[in-house]
Parts: C-alpha cells; sequence; structure tokens
C-alpha cells in the first residue's frame, strides 16, 4: 500500500507480513545495512522480542537487498515501511510514528538498525512504558550499561558536549544522549505542545527535540541501562560525516536549546 505525501508525513510505502499482535511496537530505521540489520534481527528473534512487540522497519530507501520481505519476515518483522520522498532519519522516524499511531499503539521503542544496541534490552523500556513513563533514554553510561569499543572522540563529543547541552535544555540530567535506543509513550508524541510531524525535522533534529521536550512538559521521564558495541578493528557504523556531518548536530543542538523546534 502506498500513503501519499501528507503534511508532515513523507510519501511511503507499506508491506504488512502480520495484523498487529502487541501494545507497543519496535521502529528501526535503517538504510543499507545489509548483514547488520540481519544480525540484529536474529538477536532480537533469538531473545523473543518480536513476541514482545512488533517490529517494523523504517527504511529509508535502501539498495542493497536489505529490506528483502522472504529474510524480514524469516526474522520475525511484522511490517515494512519504506520512505518514498525527501529527508533522512527524522523523516523516517515521522513515517514510522505516524503510521504506528494509526495503527494504535500505545507506546513506540525506537533502535539503529546498525547492530550496535542491546536490543535484547528492549524489555526493560516495555517495563518502564507499562509504569506508565513517557520518554525512556537508554544508556550505557549509568549502572548497568556497557559502553565497549567507543571510539574515544564519541566518548568526548557525547559526555563533554552533547549531553551536557541536551540536559541544560531538557532541565533533566540524560547521560547518553546520542543513543537512538528510546521510547516514547502515545500520550507524549499526541501532546499538543509535541507535534513531531512537521517538514522541519528531517535529519537528527526530531531526535534532539524528543530528548528534551518531554521533561520540558513535565512529563515522566528516566534511562535504563543498555549496551552499545561499537565493532572492534572495523570502520564505525554511521552515517554521520566526521566534519559536515557533526558540524550539523552541533548546529542543531544549538538550535534545540534557543526553542527552534518548540510550538
Amino acid at each position: 500500500m502506498i500513503y501519499e505525501h501528507m503534511t508532515g508525513i513523507p510519501r511511503f510505502e507499506c508491506e504488512e507480513y502480520a495484523p498487529k499482535s502487541t501494545r507497543y511496537c519496535l521502529l528501526i530505521p535503517i538504510i543499507n545495512e545489509n548483514k547488520r540489520i540481519q544480525e540484529e534481527l536474529a538477536a532480537a528473534q533469538k531473545h523473543g522480542i518480536d513476541k514482545l512487540c512488533d517490529m517494523i522497519i523504517c527504511d529509508g530507501g535502501s539498495t542493497d537487498g536489505c529490506t528483502e520481505a522472504g529474510p524480514l519476515i524469516s526474522f520475525g518483522v511484522n511490517t515494512l515501511l519504506t520512505k518514498r520522498d525527501l529527508g533522512k532519519q527524522g523523516a523516517q522516524l515521522r513515517m514510522g510514528f505516524w503510521w504506528a499511531l494509526q495503527r494504535g499503539y500505545e507506546g513506540f521503542i525506537t533502535i539503529d538498525g546498525n547492530n550496535k544496541d542491546s536490543i535484547e534490552d528492549v524489555s526493560k523500556f516495555i517495563t518502564k512504558l507499562d509504569e506508565g513513563f513517557d520518554f525512556i533514554q537508554g544508556s550505557r553510561f549509568i549502572p548497568g550499561g556497557k559502553a565497549i569499543n567507543t571510539p574515544l572522540s564519541r566518548y568526548l563529543a557525547v559526555r563533554l558536549i552533547h549531553a551536557p547541552i541536551i540536559s541544560l535544555t531538557a532541565r533533566h540530567w540524560f547521560t547518553d544522549t546520542t543513543n537512538a535506543f528510546r521510547a516514547h509513550s502515545r500520550k507524549y508524541i499526541e501532546h499538543p505542545r509535541v507535534q513531531p510531524f512537521r517538514d522541519i525535522f528531517m535529519t537528527y533534529e526530531l531526535l534532539a527535540y524528543l530528548s528534551v521536550r518531554a521533561s520540558q512538559l513535565g512529563m515522566k521521564v528516566c534511562e535504563v541501562p543498555v549496551t552499545r558495541r561499537y565493532p572492534k578493528g572495523e570502520k564505525t557504523p554511521t552515517k554521520i560525516s566526521p566534519i559536515k556531518g557533526n558540524w550539523q548536530l552541533i548546529k542543531i543542538l544549538l538550535l534545540n536549546m534557543r526553542g527552534k523546534y518548540q510550538i
């Protein structure tokens, strides 16, 4: 099925492999992740994540064959959404959140599709959603969390720049703010002063914005311990270029601090 472009929602295709079966869903944005997404989905299936929440792939238009239906179905993927419009991660997440709202999910967990995160920890986010939390941030830097093979530059950037700026903006201390392993309640996404379905959220703006808006509005927020593992002796899996990409991230952080994305 094809959903045409709507205000704040990119044009996308939807392939449902199974009906809705759980209260919450796991949204996984990817673009040409090849074997990494297959390894991640295999780990999810091994730990029964596909039974705890419906797994939804939010593809940005992959061309490497990683979204072929056969393997996705075998790993327990519930639905494949494929963006056919402008935008990067922010557009993929808007697509995923909007579709999941229409389908009636009560909470939305997100995780990168590059197999760096402990997908087996999805149950921790579900527990917090059940307890009534509205925004749950996964962190490798709190007790119980693990940071494995983290490049020094990444570690310093998160701890000394990104986390302090996000925390100051959010008026709540967060320790692992670049981590997209997080959860959001339906109440949060539908809050009239959040409104994530805007075309201003094209790249990484939405991650930064959703990191801070819940606590600004007095909603329930927390962190849960997770593991983030970078491959040893391999190129760091990322879509962010060293100079242009990181400068863009800093610019987004500063605009977010100034309230650029607020309603």
